[in-house]
């Protein structure tokens, strides 16, 4: 009986132990603690073993798991994207690193027409479980091939599944998920939320996160500032841009509510719905282009399903269509911004 107490107890313990991590940090953990669990998880991808990945998802794991299962690879993307995804098909779980999402030009057909599309080909008979993750964003002048999002690119595509973290709860729970599902899943991280202090940071993106593992259920959004009169979506760095407008907006007697989409597929259409059925008004904010992208999709889910909820025309806040300037301030004048979210509710009048 005491033995069988202690269990419980050391469980416990175990469960509610937290550390505060940063999203590079948090990956590497989800990842290092399903590759001790699962020996057909493996990583490769550019320089993904001995650096630890240029944007830190990978650092500690070639120490612990060796060259075996933390491949560095050559420079071609196609050559180790296709090679993730015959893996998947017999019985691995591949975690291939596609360093900037920009890159995905070069290697769009084995992502398009093989990862995405096997297990349909197959009749449900052969699943591709691999993850894809990626690197998005701009906002530190690395032109126009290494600061895109491509939100929408990806999210178009059937077939896959595909994550955007904003947080690094978010970020190990959903990278858990990913690895343990049996489709090919998009893992889409925003640069300037990883935590490296080259790129700076947003402070709220560091949070507690539990040292078990556990996962974040794909397809679910999440509500992380209520309010009442209007409700902004996003995901990534997004989130956190509409957190500060809200509190701009909190000065003016606005009640901002906040939605984190966590997921574009499965897209969480119900929660976005119920809250514009609540506010009234919706703004989405998305670093990817304005045209054909996930602003769009949102207000198309609201205005299908009953567009008589909106008490003012749905205001967008996205990249306009032009390739990504090198220059800084240029850039900035491009990026969205909490000012600009502001501004866009401060258009619809009260």
């Amino acid at each position: 009986m005491a033995e069988s107490v202690a269990r419980v107890t050391r469980k416990a313990a175990q469960e509610s132990a937290q550390k505060k991590l940063t999203i590079a940090r948090a990956m590497a953990d989800a990842i290092a603690h399903e590759m001790r669990t699962d020996p057909r998880v493996f990583v490769m991808g550019e320089d993904v073993g001995a650096l630890g990945g240029v944007f830190g998802n990978t650092r500690g794991l070639i120490d612990e798991f060796g060259p075996e299962r933390v491949r560095d690879t050559p420079i071609s993307e196609t050559g180790f994207i296709g090679a993730a995804v015959g893996a998947a098909m017999d019985g691995m779980r591949p975690i291939v690193e596609l360093m900037f999402a920009d890159f995905i030009g070069v290697c769009l057909d084995t992502v398009y027409n093989a990862a995405a599309k096997n297990c349909y080909f197959s009749g449900g008979n052969v699943n591709v479980p691999m993850v894809l993750m990626t690197a998005t964003g701009g906002g530190y002048s690395d032109g126009g091939q290494h600061s895109q999002c491509l939100y929408g690119m990806f999210a178009h595509l059937p077939g896959m599944k595909v994550v955007v973290p904003s947080n690094s709860y978010d970020a190990k729970g959903l990278m858990t998920a990913a690895i343990r599902d049996p489709n090919p899943v998009i893992y889409m991280f925003h640069k300037r939320l990883q935590g490296m202090g080259w790129l700076g940071t947003e402070k709220g993106a560091t949070v507690a996160c539990p040292e078990a593992a556990y996962t974040v259920e794909i397809g679910k959004a999440k509500t992380v500032r209520e309010g009442s009169d209007v409700t902004i979506v996003s995901l990534g760095l997004g989130v956190h841009l509409a957190l500060h407008a809200a509190d701009i907006l909190a000065q003016e007697g606005v009640r901002a509510e906040v939605l984190d989409l966590r997921s574009l597929v499965p897209l969480d259409r119900d929660h976005v719905f119920k809250s514009v059925k609540k506010t009234g008004r919706l703004i989405v904010v998305d670093e990817d282009y304005m045209s054909y992208g996930v602003t769009g999709e949102i207000i198309a889910t609201v205005a299908e399903r009953d567009i008589s909820v909106l008490k003012a025309s749905p205001q967008r806040i996205a990249y306009p269509d032009i390739p990504v300037p090198y220059s800084r301030p240029m850039e900035y004048w491009a990026l969205p911004s909490a000012e600009k979210i502001a501004a866009a509710y401060r258009k619809m009048g009260r």
